[in-house]
């Protein structure tokens, strides 16, 4: 009952993307005519605003078969991408009832590819991939905790990488303290040594003037 439910709410979130669509399209014409589309604007923000109710709809609809374990992971994943799917043209949509988007036509097109065209298969309702197919409840746990593990050991590896990059900062910052060290020591012994020779000088000079002197 939960999955027809799900599927006619989708369908008629569709159909409602669909029609307002196409009373933009005919508000467009309306006012390329010189025509009032006020009746219309009217009906489209309320379609609007009805088409964003279904959504919030899909999402907490979703989010309960996923929390609940009625479907698989990868298969949330999949319908989640139909519900990012809608926002998209809920926001499209808007857009063009704005005059800001997309052309209404484009985004008609694009519906009418997604499931609500008769003899196109609904994609809410498409069976799993071939990797979860026939699979049990048991088998498909088994999997989800192997793919875990498989990511659990990528980032270890990770970490131990990140681990090694952050032990040869550390000893390179070390390394250029002691070279640091090294040039302040010898700053100090040049300035020293010239201290000297200033001081050597300065008595060479007294040494040689009271030679001179006395000669």
């Amino acid at each position: 009952a939960a999955s027809v439910r799900r599927l006619s709410l989708y369908d008629a979130t569709c159909q409602i993307a669909q029609e307002v669509a196409e009373r933009i399209q005919e508000r467009n014409r309306y006012q390329r005519n010189g025509e009032s589309s006020a009746k219309l604007n009217v009906i489209i923000r309320s379609s609007l605003q009805n088409l964003g109710e279904k959504i919030d709809q899909l999402k907490d609809l979703l989010l309960r078969a996923v929390s609940t374990h009625q479907i698989t992971q990868l298969e949330g994943d999949r319908r989640q991408n139909l519900v990012d799917d809608l926002l998209t043209r809920q926001k499209q949509l808007q857009a063009s009832y704005k005059n800001e988007g997309t052309e209404p036509d484009v985004i008609r097109s694009s519906l009418m590819t997604g499931g609500v065209k008769r003899g196109v298969t609904n994609p809410w309702l498409l069976e799993e991939s071939e990797e979860t197919r026939g699979l049990g409840f048991d088998d498909l746990r088994q999997q989800q905790r192997r793919i875990i593990e498989e990511q659990d050991a990528g980032l270890d590896a990770l970490s131990s990488i990140i681990s090694r990059q952050k032990q040869m900062g550390q000893e390179i910052g070390n390394e250029l303290d002691e070279q640091n060290e090294i040039i302040d020591d010898l700053a100090n012994l040049v300035e020293n040594t010239d201290d000297k020779l200033r001081n050597q000088t300065r008595h060479v000079k007294m040494v040689d003037k009271k030679s001179t002197s006395c000669g």
